[in-house]
C-alpha cells in the first residue's frame, strides 16, 4: 500500500490512489470541478462505466446543490468509491476534508451515520498510513464526528481486530483530545487499559508522543474527575485506588521501557505526565518511588532536556507530597540530591526570548520554598553550605534561593548568627559574579534588622566598599548599595559619613543619610543633631559634622557631586544646634537661604570654570553667617575645638589651608573676649613645625585680627615673650639641639602673622608698627639661644617675611617709622660680619633685602649713612671670587650650584640696595656711579664686571623712572661715556654686554631730561628716538655709541672729530682703529649735512685706504664714505668721476659701496643719469667724452650688488632709458681699438675683465636688469641675440624691439606702464637716438594688453604718420605698432580700414614688407565679424605673388601669414566665390613646398594643411601637415593624384593654367618648380581621354621653355614631353580598339556610347590668367 504525501508543496498535478476518492462525497467533485482529473485505466469496462456513473451523479449533484445533504445513498456511493483504484490531486483531498470537517461540525448526524464515517476514516488511516497535514486533516474529521459521539471514537481505540499493531496516530490523537470532552469519564479506565498495554509496543518516537498525547490528556482527566468525586455528574469506570495502581503502574513503564534519555521530546512529554500521575498516586506510593525517581530525573538532568520539565515535575511532586503533610523519610535522603538538582535548575540561564526558561527559575524556587516548609533546619544548612563553597555560580543560585525563602524560616538568634556568618564568608570571598545576589539578599536582610546586630558593621563596611567611587563596581551595584544603607539608623549613617576612612563613599553615605533625614521630616520626625553629643561614643558632634561637611564642600566637583552631596545633607539636617526648631531658627533661616543659591552655582559650572578661589570664600562666608546665626559661645567653643582637631588630622595642604581660615572666621564671629584669648593661645600653642601650619596660623589670626586686632596683637606679644623670657620660656626646656629650631619657628610663627595682619588690616597696623619693630629688635638682642648663624638665618628670614608685605602695602603717605635707622644700621652690621672670600649663607643678601623694604618710610638716610651702606654692600659683593672659583671650590655640584645660585639672589639683592636709594633721592645714583668708578677700573674682571653690572641696572632704573622734574647733572659725562666706550671693547664679552646696557640706560636718561627741557620751554616734543636704539644695539659696537651722542657736537666739532679720528684709522690696535672708523661712520651717517672741509676729508681718507687697514675697518671707513658721498653727492661724485680710467680697486670698492645704502644709492643714481641724459652731439666732439663713460664705469660697480634692488627698482625705467640711450650714443663712436675703460675683477682665483666702453655700456644694461631682479629679461635677450643686435647702430632698433618683447613678457603690467609713462616725452625727442629708442620700446610695449587698452586708438594717428617718413626705420616701426595693435579685440575691426595703406608697403624693402605682412595678417587673424573674408579677399591679390618672392623672408612671412588667415577664414564657414578666391593660392604654395628651404617647407606644409580644412579636402590634411624636406614633392604628386582621381578635371585645367604662367618667371626656381608640377600632373592624366587640343595646350606650352637658359629645365622638358607622346600614342590605338568592341557592344543593346574626350581648358576663365611679369 502506498504512503502519500499530501502536503502542501505538492503539485496540482499530482495523482493520488483514487480510494482516495471513494472517501470523498459527491459535493468534494463539485468542489473540485474540472480540476480533478481522474484514470480508471485498472478496472474492468464494467467497473470503469460504474465508477464514471458514480462520479457523474456527484459532479451533477454537485452543480445543482453546493449543500451535502448527508444521507445514506452518499455513504454507500462513498463506500462504494473506496473499492477504486485510480489517482486524484492531494491538494484536492486536503480541501475536501476540510470541507468534509466543516460539514460535519454544521449538521446533524446519526450514530449509524457516525459510526459509518468513522469506519470508513480509519479504514483510510489504517490502508494509506498518511503525515503530514493530511494525517492532521484526518484528526479532524475524527474530532467533528467526535463531537457528536465522543464515545463511539474512543471505542475504535480498542475495539480492533489486529492486537499486534499500533492504531492509526490520528485515532490515537483524536481520542487524547476526547478524553477531556464531557461524556467520556466512563471510558478513562478502559482506554488506560488499552493504552498500557500499547506503551510496551511504542518503538518510533512519533508513535510514543501520540500516546503521549492521548496519556496526558487520559491523566488529566482522570485527576479531574477524582478531585470532583461526588461533584461530578458523570461516573467513572475506574476507582481511586485503581487509578493510583495504575499511575504506578504507567510510571514504571514509562521510564522503564522507553529511552527517555534518547528522546527528548518523549521525554519532555513524559515528565508532564508524570506531574500529573503524582496526584493519582496514594502518599504512601508515591513516597516509596521517591527513591528511584529521584535516581531518573537525575540522569535525566544530565541530558539535554529543557530545564522547565524536570523543574515542573519536581515541583509537582513536591506539591503531591505536601498534600500528606510530611515529606517522608525516602525524600529526606534524597534532600541533598534533590537541592543539588534545584540548584542547577535555578542557576540556568533566564533569556525574555524562552518563557520556559522564566517558569523554570520560578518553579525552581517553588520547590525550594516547598521544602523548606518540609525540611525546615535541613534546607538552611544546604542553602548555607552552597553559599560558602568556593563556586562562584553557586553561591549565586544559593544566594538568590535563601532570599526567596527567607520569609518562610523562623527567625531566630541561632539562625541570625549562623546566617551572619554566611555572609561573611561570602563577603570575604568577594566574587564579582556574586555581588549583586548578595546584595539582593543583603537587602532582604536589612528588612529582618540584621545590619543592627554586632556583626552587622560588617555588612555596612561591605556597602560601604562596594560604594566607593574609585573602585571599578558598575553603576548598579553602589545603586543598590545607596538603597540599603538607607536603612541604616541615622545617627550611624551621620557617623560613616564622617569617618576619614569612608571618604571614597561619601557621595553614596550622604545621600543616603540625606533621604533617610528627608524620610524622617516628611513623617515628622526632625532629625536633630544636638542630641548626639548624648552619646559621644557612638556618635559623632554636630560641630565635627559641620566641620567635615564645609571641609568636603570645598573641592565640589570631586567624584562630581562631593560639594552637592555635602550641601544637600548640610540642608536636610538643620537645625543643627538645637533640640527644637523654635531655638536659634535663624540658622535654619540662613540655610534654606544660603545653601540653595549654592547648590545653583555649582550646576551652573564645572570643575574647570567653578572660580576656586570665589567658591572657597563663598563657603567662608556662609559659615560665618552661621556661626553668627547660632550665636552659641558654647558652641563655638566646641567648634573651634573640633576644628582644631582637623586641623590636627587633614595632610592635604589646601583643605588645612582652609581649616585655618574656617578657624578664624569661627572665632572672629565670637563675642566673648575671653574665648578669643583663650583660642589664640590654643592655635599659638598648635603644631607649626611645617610651614603651611605657620602660614595657617598666620592666616586664622589675621582673620581674627579684623573684629579684635587689638586682642590678636597682644596676644602675638604676649606670644613673643618666649623668644626672650628666660624664666618663663617653654623653648628653654627643651633639649639644647632643639632650642634653636623651636625659637626660629615660634619667630616665623610670629612675624608672619604680623604679615598677615598687616595684609588684611588695611591701613589700621600701620599705627602699630613703632612697637612691632621695636619689639624685631628686642627679639634679636634680647635673644635667650645661642646667636649663629642659623639663628640669625631664622630670624631673618621671619622677619623679611614682614618687610615684603610691608613694602607692598599701597601706601598713600609717607609714614614714619622710628626704628629704620636702627634696624638699616643692624642690617649693615650684620653684612660686615659675613667673610669675603665666600657666601657661606643667605645673611647678607636678607639683610640687602630688608634694607630695600623700608624704601617707602620715613625718615629718609643721611649721605653719609647712605655713603657707608653702597660702601659696604659693595665691598661685600664685589670682593667675593668668581663664580667659577666658588663652583670649583665647592664640596659637590650639588652645593656648587646652590652656591651660585645663592650668589645671584645676593647680587639681585644689592641692585634692589641701589634702587631704594635712588628711589628716595634720584640725585643719589651720582653717588653710585662715583663708588662704581674704582670697582669700573678694577684689574679684576669679576669685580669689573660686577660693577659693570650694578652701573647698568642703576641707570636703566633711573631711566625707567620718569621723574625728571630735578634734572640730574651728571658732572664728568664726558669720562662716563669714554669709561663706557671702553669697555665696550672689554676683552671680557659680559662686560662689552652690560657696557652697552649702561650706555643705552643713560642715553635714554639724556634724551628724557631733554625733552622735559623742551617741554618747559613750551616746544613740541620730538619724536620719541628710544626704539632705535636698544642694549642690543650698543653691544660691543662703538659706533653705535658714537652715533648716539653725535647730536651734542657743532659743525667744526664734527668736522675736527673726523678728522682726528681718520688719524686712528691706521693705529696698531686693531679695535681702536675699528673704533675709530665706526665714529667716523656715525658721525657722518648722522651729521654728515653739517661737516666741512669735505674735500680734505675725501682725499684723506682714501690716502688711508691705499694702506693696508683691517678688512673690518677698511669695510666700515668705505660705508663712512658712502654716508658722506649720499649727505653731499654733488660735491663728492664729480669729484670721483674725475679720476683718470680704468679705476684702481680702492676706488671701485668705494663705487661699490655707494650701491649699499638706499639713500646714497637714490642720490649718486640720480646724478648719474643726469649725466647720461645730456646731449651729446656726434658732431661737436672730436673724441669721446670721458664723463659719460666714467658714469658707466661706475654704473658697472654700483649696480654688481644685489643690495641696492629696492633704489634700482624705485629709478628702474628711467635707469634704463638713460643706459640704453648712452649705449646708442657709444656703438656711433669713434671708439679706440682695444681701449679698456674698466676692468672686472674675477672670482678668486679668476682673471680679471677689461672692458671697452661699447661692452661697459652692455654690461650696465644687463645689470639694471639683475639690479631690479628681472633676471629673465637677462635669459631671453641672450636667446634672442639681443646683445648682438644691440652692439651694431644698424640693428640697435631690432634689439631694443626684442629686449622690449622679454620686458612685456617677464615685468609687471605696473612696470611696463611705469616704463610708458618716460619713453611718451621721448618719442619726439630732438636727439635721434632717444626718438628711435622711445619709438620702438613703445610700439613694442602695445604688444601687451593693458599698455594698448590704456593707449587706445587715439596713437594710431601718430603711427600713420610714422609709416610715411622716409626712414624706413621709422616705417617698420610704425607698421610693427600697427601689427601689435591688430592683436587686441575690438582693434583689428578698426584698423581693417588701413589695409590698402598696408598692401602698399608689401614690395618694399625686406623688414618693411614683413612688417606689413605681420599687420595684415593680425588684422585679418583677429577680426571679429565676417567682413573679414572681404578683407582677405582684397588683399588676396597683393598677397599671392609674395608666396613665390625670391626674398625667403617676405616668402616665409607670407606663406606664414595665410595660414593663420586661412585658419581664421575657415572659422565663418566661407562661400563658394570666398573658397574660389582661396583656390588660386594652391599652385603658388604646391611650387614653393619644392624649396630645399625647410622654414619654407614647413610654413607650406601649415598654410596647406589650413587651406584644405577651407576647401573641404580632408583627404589631403594628413599629407600636407607633416610635410618635411624627405617627403615634399612626394606631397605634390599625391596632389596631383588627388585631382586627378577624384575626377576634378576642371580644378585640374585651372592649376595646369596657372602653372603656365610661372614657366616665364624670371627666377629659375620658379620655372623648374612650374616644369616639374606640369609633369607630375601630366603623369597622373590617362592622356588619351584628354581633349586632342587640350593636349597641345599642354606641350605648346612646355615647348615654350624647351630652349630655357638652365640645361636642368630643359632636360625636365624634353622628358615629360616624350612621355606625354608616348602615352598619347600607345594609349591611343589601345583605346581605338577597346573602343570600337565597346561602341559595338553598347549599340547591340541600344545603348548609347559615352564621350570620349575630357576637356581641360574649355571652361577656364580667362579672367583668372597669370601676371606674366611676376
Amino acid at each position: 500500500m502506498r504512503s502519500v504525501s499530501s502536503s502542501s508543496s505538492s503539485s496540482p498535478g499530482t495523482r493520488v490512489p483514487f480510494y482516495h476518492c471513494a472517501l470523498l462525497p459527491a459535493v468534494w467533485w463539485g468542489l473540485v470541478g474540472d480540476r480533478s482529473c481522474v484514470w480508471i485505466g485498472h478496472l474492468d469496462f464494467g467497473k470503469r462505466l460504474q465508477t464514471l456513473e458514480i462520479f457523474t451523479v456527484m459532479l451533477a449533484t454537485a452543480e445543482r446543490d453546493l449543500e451535502w445533504n448527508i444521507s445514506g445513498r452518499n455513504i454507500r456511493k462513498f463506500m462504494e468509491a473506496l473499492q477504486v483504484a485510480g489517482e486524484v490531486s492531494a491538494d484536492n483531498v486536503l480541501e475536501t476534508l476540510k470541507l468534509l470537517e466543516a460539514k460535519i461540525l454544521n449538521n446533524k448526524m446519526s450514530t449509524a451515520l457516525c459510526q459509518k464515517v468513522t469506519d470508513t476514516i480509519i479504514t483510510y488511516l489504517k490502508m494509506l498510513k498518511p503525515h503530514g497535514e493530511l494525517e492532521e486533516r484526518c484528526t479532524a474529521v475524527l474530532m467533528a464526528l467526535g463531537s457528536h459521539c465522543p464515545g463511539m471514537i474512543i471505542v475504535k481505540l480498542w475495539d480492533r481486530s489486529d492486537l499486534h499493531s499500533l492504531p492509526p496516530r490520528s485515532l490515537l490523537v483524536a481520542v487524547g483530545k476526547l478524553n477531556l470532552y464531557h461524556g467520556t469519564a466512563t471510558y478513562i479506565g478502559a482506554t488506560w487499559n488499552y493504552i498500557l498495554r500499547l506503551l510496551r509496543m511504542a518503538e518510533e518516537e512519533e508513535d510514543m508522543l501520540a500516546m503521549c498525547h492521548v496519556l496526558s490528556r487520559l491523566v488529566v482527566s482522570a485527576r479531574k474527575h477524582l478531585e470532583l468525586g461526588s461533584k461530578d455528574n458523570e461516573e467513572m469506570d475506574i476507582t481511586p485506588e485503581t487509578a493510583s495502581i495504575k499511575a504506578c503502574h504507567t510510571l514504571r513503564v514509562l521510564f522503564n521501557r522507553w529511552p527517555l534519555k534518547n528522546m527528548k521530546k518523549v521525554a519532555e512529554q513524559v515528565l508532564v505526565i508524570t506531574g500529573h500521575l503524582f496526584f493519582l498516586m496514594s502518599p504512601n506510593k508515591l513516597k516509596n518511588q521517591v527513591n528511584w525517581l529521584t535516581q531518573r530525573l537525575m540522569t535525566l538532568l544530565s541530558g539535554n532536556l529543557k530545564p522547565f520539565y524536570i523543574s515542573q515535575c519536581i515541583c509537582q511532586l513536591l506539591d503531591a507530597l505536601a498534600l500528606s503533610g510530611y515529606g517522608g523519610v525516602n525524600l529526606l535522603s534524597q534532600l541533598e540530591n534533590v537541592t543539588g538538582m534545584l540548584f542547577k535548575l535555578v542557576s540556568e540561564k533566564i533569556t525574555n526570548i524562552d518563557p520556559h526558561s522564566v517558569q523554570n527559575h520560578n518553579l525552581s524556587l517553588r520547590a525550594f520554598s516547598l521544602l523548606t516548609k518540609l525540611y525546615n533546619d535541613q534546607m538552611v544548612f544546604l542553602i548555607r553550605k552552597t553559599m560558602e563553597s568556593k563556586d562562584p555560580a553557586r553561591v549565586v543560585s544559593a544566594l538568590q534561593v535563601f532570599r526567596d525563602v527567607f520569609h518562610v524560616v523562623p527567625q531566630t538568634k541561632k539562625l541570625q548568627s549562623e546566617v551572619i556568618n554566611s555572609v561573611i564568608i561570602v563577603i570575604q570571598e568577594d566574587f564579582k559574579t556574586v555581588r549583586i545576589p548578595l546584595l539582593n539578599f543583603i537587602e532582604t536582610l536589612s528588612q529582618y534588622d540584621y545590619l543592627t546586630l554586632s556583626q552587622g558593621n560588617i555588612i555596612v563596611d561591605y556597602l560601604i566598599k562596594l560604594s566607593q567611587s574609585s573602585s571599578s563596581n558598575e553603576e548598579d551595584i553602589r545603586i543598590m548599595c545607596f538603597k540599603i544603607l538607607q536603612m541604616v539608623s541615622l545617627p550611624i549613617l551621620i557617623t560613616l559619613v564622617c569617618h576619614p576612612n569612608n571618604i571614597l563613599s561619601f557621595v553614596t553615605l550622604s545621600k543616603a543619610a540625606t533621604e533617610v533625614a528627608l524620610k524622617a521630616r516628611t513623617l515628622g520626625r526632625v532629625p536633630y543633631l544636638s542630641s548626639f553629643h548624648l552619646k559621644p561614643d557612638q556618635v559623632i558632634s554636630p560641630q565635627k559634622l559641620l566641620t567635615h561637611l564645609v571641609m568636603l564642600s570645598l573641592k565640589p566637583y570631586r567624584e562630581k557631586e562631593f560639594g552637592v552631596s555635602s550641601l544637600r545633607l548640610l540642608f536636610a539636617l538643620h537645625p543643627i544646634t538645637s533640640l527644637h526648631p523654635v531655638i536659634n531658627s535663624s540658622v535654619g533661616q540662613v540655610w534654606k537661604k544660603e545653601i540653595p543659591q549654592m547648590l545653583r552655582i555649582l550646576d551652573d559650572h564645572t570643575e574647570k570654570t567653578l572660580n576656586q578661589k570665589e567658591w572657597e570664600e563663598r563657603l567662608l562666608q556662609f559659615s560665618g553667617q552661621s556661626l553668627m546665626a547660632i550665636n552659641d559661645d558654647d558652641w563655638l567653643k566646641q567648634l573651634t575645638k573640633a576644628v582644631l582637631e582637623k586641623i590636627n588630622y587633614f595632610s592635604d595642604n589646601e583643605e588645612k589651608a582652609f581649616l585655618y581660615k574656617f578657624f578664624g572666621f569661627t572665632l572672629r564671629t565670637s563675642r566673648n573676649l575671653h574665648l578669643v584669648k583663650t583660642m589664640l593661645l590654643s592655635i599659638l600653642n598648635s603644631a607649626h613645625e611645617e610651614l603651611q601650619e605657620r602660614e595657617g596660623i598666620a592666616v586664622a589670626l589675621s582673620i581674627v585680627s579684623l573684629e579684635h586686632l587689638k586682642i590678636t596683637l597682644d596676644q602675638l606679644e604676649e606670644y613673643g615673650t618666649i623668644l626672650v623670657d628666660q624664666d618663663t620660656s617653654s623653648i628653654l626646656k627643651l633639649m639644647k639641639e632643639y632650642q634653636q629650631k623651636e625659637w626660629g619657628l615660634v619667630c616665623s610663627t610670629i612675624y608672619l602673622s604680623y604679615s598677615k595682619i598687616m595684609s588684611e588690616s588695611k591701613g589700621a597696623i600701620f599705627r602699630h608698627l613703632n612697637t612691632i619693630f621695636t619689639l624685631v629688635l628686642q627679639h634679636y638682642h634680647n635673644c635667650i639661644v645661642e646667636k649663629d648663624n642659623s639663628m640669625k638665618l631664622d630670624f631673618l628670614n621671619a622677619l623679611s617675611h614682614m618687610t615684603i608685605i610691608l613694602s607692598n602695602l599701597p601706601i598713600t603717605l609717607r609714614f614714619e617709622i622710628s626704628p629704620k635707622p636702627e634696624i638699616i644700621a643692624f642690617m649693615v652690621e650684620l653684612i660686615r660680619e659675613e667673610p669675603m672670600d665666600c657666601v657661606s649663607s643667605s645673611i647678607r643678601q636678607m639683610a640687602m633685602n630688608i634694607i630695600t623694604d623700608f624704601r617707602n618710610f620715613k625718615p629718609c638716610l643721611e649721605p653719609e649713612i647712605t655713603v657707608e651702606v653702597l660702601q659696604t654692600c659693595f665691598k661685600s659683593v664685589f670682593c667675593l671670587p668668581s663664580s667659577n672659583t666658588m663652583w670649583k671650590e665647592a664640596s659637590s655640584p650639588q652645593e656648587g650650584q646652590a652656591i651660585v645660585e645663592l650668589y645671584k639672589e645676593t647680587l639681585q639683592s644689592l641692585r634692589r640696595v641701589m634702587e631704594a636709594l635712588i628711589t628716595e633721592k634720584p640725585t643719589q645714583i651720582q653717588v653710585c656711579l662715583e663708588l662704581l668708578n674704582t670697582w669700573l677700573n678694577s684689574l679684576k674682571d669679576n669685580e669689573r664686571e660686577r660693577a659693570m653690572w650694578c652701573a647698568a641696572r642703576v641707570l636703566g632704573f633711573t631711566a625707567k623712572m620718569n621723574n625728571f622734574e630735578v634734572e640730574i647733572q651728571f658732572i664728568w659725562l664726558g669720562s662716563l661715556v669714554r669709561l663706557l666706550a671702553i669697555r665696550c671693547q672689554d676683552p671680557v664679552d659680559n662686560i662689552c654686554f652690560l657696557s652697552a646696557q649702561a650706555v643705552y640706560n643713560l642715553y635714554c636718561i639724556l634724551q628724557q631730561q631733554k625733552q622735559m627741557t623742551r617741554k618747559k620751554q613750551g616746544l613740541w616734543e620730538e619724536e620719541d628716538k628710544n626704539e632705535v636704539y636698544s642694549a642690543n644695539v650698543f653691544y660691543n659696537n662703538t659706533y653705535r655709541i658714537a652715533k648716539a651722542f653725535a647730536e651734542y657736537f657743532t659743525q667744526i666739532q664734527l668736522s675736527n672729530l673726523v678728522l682726528t679720528a681718520m688719524c686712528d684709522l691706521t693705529d696698531s690696535k686693531s679695535k681702536v682703529s675699528l673704533a675709530a672708523a665706526q665714529l667716523m661712520n656715525a658721525v657722518m651717517k648722522e651729521r654728515g649735512r653739517d661737516m666741512l672741509k669735505i674735500e680734505e676729508i675725501v682725499e684723506g681718507i682714501l690716502q688711508r685706504l691705499n694702506s693696508q687697514l683691517e678688512p673690518s675697518t677698511k669695510e666700515e671707513t668705505l660705508q663712512a664714505m658712502c654716508s658722506l658721498a649720499g649727505s653731499n653727492t654733488h660735491t663728492m661724485v664729480p669729484m670721483l668721476l674725475n679720476k683718470p680710467l680704468p679705476w684702481d680697486r680702492i676706488q671701485l670698492a668705494l663705487w661699490r659701496t655707494f650701491g649699499t645704502q638706499r639713500e646714497t644709492t637714490i642720490n649718486v643714481l640720480q646724478l648719474l643719469m643726469g649725466i647720461l641724459e645730456k646731449n651729446n652731439p656726434r658732431e661737436e666732439q672730436e673724441e669721446m667724452a670721458s664723463q659719460p663713460v666714467a658714469v658707466a664705469c661706475a654704473l658697472c660697480e654700483m649696480l654688481s650688488g644685489t643690495i641696492c634692488q629696492e633704489a634700482v627698482q624705485e629709478l628702474y625705467p628711467r635707469l634704463l632709458l638713460s643706459v640704453l640711450c648712452h649705449l646708442y650714443w657709444v656703438i656711433e663712436q669713434c671708439t679706440p681699438q682695444k681701449m679698456v675703460v674698466y676692468i672686472k675683477e674675477g672670482n678668486p682665483g679668476g682673471k680679471s675683465k677689461p672692458f671697452d666702453p661699447t661692452s661697459c655700456a652692455l654690461e650696465v644694461v644687463k645689470l639694471v636688469f639683475v639690479a631690479a631682479a628681472y633676471n629673465e629679461v637677462v635669459l631671453y635677450a641672450s636667446e634672442h641675440h639681443c646683445w648682438e643686435l644691440l652692439s651694431s647702430p644698424k640693428s640697435y632698433y631690432i634689439g631694443i624691439m626684442d629686449l622690449t618683447s622679454g620686458i612685456v613678457k617677464n615685468c609687471e603690467p605696473f612696470i611696463l606702464h611705469r616704463i610708458l609713462s618716460h619713453v611718451r616725452n621721448l618719442l619726439y625727442s630732438l636727439d635721434n637716438h632717444q626718438k628711435v629708442m622711445a619709438r620702438t620700446f613703445y610700439v613694442q610695449l602695445l604688444w601687451h594688453s593693458s599698455v594698448a587698452q590704456m593707449i587706445g586708438q587715439d596713437f594710431l594717428g601718430d603711427l600713420i604718420r610714422w609709416i610715411k617718413e622716409p626712414n624706413l626705420i621709422m616705417k617698420e616701426i610704425g607698421l610693427r605698432g600697427i601689427s601689435n595693435l591688430a592683436l587686441h579685440p575690438g582693434n583689428s575691426d578698426t584698423l581693417q580700414s588701413l589695409v590698402p595703406l598696408l598692401g602698399d608697403f608689401l614690395n618694399n624693402e625686406v623688414r618693411v614688407a614683413v612688417q606689413a605682412v605681420k599687420g595684415l595678417r593680425n588684422i585679418i587673424y583677429h577680426g571679429q565679424g565676417e567682413n573679414t573674408m572681404v578683407v582677405f579677399c582684397n588683399i588676396s591679390k597683393q598677397l599671392r605673388p609674395l608666396i613665390n618672392d625670391e626674398r625667403d623672408q617676405v616668402k616665409i612671412s607670407a606663406i606664414s601669414a595665410l595660414s593663420y588667415m586661412l585658419r581664421r577664414i575657415f572659422k565663418f564657414k566661407p562661400g563658394s566665390f570666398i573658397r574660389k578666391e582661396v583656390f588660386t593660392f594652391l599652385v603658388p604654395l604646391l611650387l614653393s613646398i619644392q624649396d630645399n628651404n625647410i622654414e619654407v617647407v614647413k610654413a607650406c606644409g601649415g598654410a596647406l594643411t589650413e587651406w584644405t580644412h577651407v576647401l573641404g579636402w580632408s583627404s589631403l590634411t594628413e599629407t600636407f601637415r607633416h610635410t618635411t624636406l624627405s617627403d615634399h614633392i612626394q606631397a605634390v604628386e599625391e596632389t596631383c593624384k588627388f585631382l586627378v582621381d577624384q575626377g576634378k578635371y576642371h580644378h585640374l585645367g585651372e592649376v595646369l593654367y596657372q602653372s603656365f604662367g610661372f614657366l616665364k618667371r624670371p627666377q629659375p626656381f620658379l620655372r623648374a618648380a612650374a616644369v616639374n608640377f606640369i609633369g607630375l600632373t601630366t603623369k597622373s592624366i590617362n592622356m588619351n581621354r584628354i581633349h586632342e587640343n587640350d593636349v597641345q595646350l599642354i606641350r605648346d606650352a612646355l615647348e615654350n621653355v624647351k630652349n630655357d637658359p638652365k640645361d636642368s629645365i630643359k632636360a625636365m622638358v624634353n622628358v615629360i614631353l616624350t612621355k606625354v607622346d608616348e602615352d598619347v600614342k600607345i594609349q591611343g590605338s589601345h583605346t581605338s580598339r577597346l573602343s570600337q568592341m565597346s561602341n559595338n557592344f553598347l549599340k547591340g543593346f541600344g545603348i548609347k556610347a559615352p564621350d570620349k574626350k575630357k576637356r581641360l581648358f574649355k571652361i577656364v576663365k580667362r579672367d583668372i590668367e597669370i601676371d606674366e611679369n611676376h
